[in-house]
C-alpha cells in the first residue's frame, strides 16, 4: 500500500518489499503511535477542545462534555497535564479554587484537531450521507 505525505511517500506494503521500505513504514508508525497514545481515546480531545473554549474550572468542564464522569475527567487531565498540554493552577482562596488553561504547546495539535474535524464531517457524509 503507498501512502502520500506531505513530505514523503512510504511503501509499507508487500513482505517482499526492500527492507528500506520496512524503515519507511517503521518512521511513520512510531510517531503516529505516539501521538495517538497521548490524545487517544474518548475523552482527551474533547477535554482540551472544552479548555481552549473558556471552560476553565473542573465542573465547567465537566459540565461542557456530555456524559463524562467526574473520575475521568480527573483522570484525563491529570494525564494531560503530564504530557505538558494542560497546566492546572491552584489559587491560595477560600475554598481554594483550581483552573485548567491549556499550555502553549497545546496549541501545536490546533491543526491536527481541525484535520480531524474536517474528515469526521466528510466521514459522517459519506457513511450516513448527510
Amino acid at each position: 500500500m503507498q501512502m502520500k505525505t506531505e513530505e514523503l511517500t512510504i511503501n509499507c506494503g508487500r513482505p517482499e518489499a526492500e527492507s528500506s521500505a520496512h524503515t519507511d513504514c517503521h518512521k511513520v508508525i512510531m510517531p503516529v503511535r505516539d501521538a495517538l497514545d497521548v490524545i487517544s481515546g474518548k475523552w482527551k480531545l474533547p477535554i482540551i477542545i472544552a479548555v481552549s473554549r473558556g471552560h476553565k474550572r473542573f465542573r465547567d468542564i465537566e459540565r461542557s462534555i456530555p456524559k463524562i464522569t467526574s473520575k475521568v475527567l480527573s483522570k484525563e487531565l491529570k494525564d494531560l497535564e503530564t504530557h505538558k498540554l494542560v497546566k492546572r493552577t491552584v489559587y491560595d482562596t477560600q475554598p481554594v479554587s483550581v483552573e485548567y488553561t491549556l499550555t502553549p504547546y497545546a496549541a501545536t495539535l490546533d491543526s491536527v484537531i481541525i484535520a480531524l474535524q474536517k474528515w469526521g464531517i466528510q466521514h459522517r457524509k459519506k457513511i450516513l450521507g448527510k
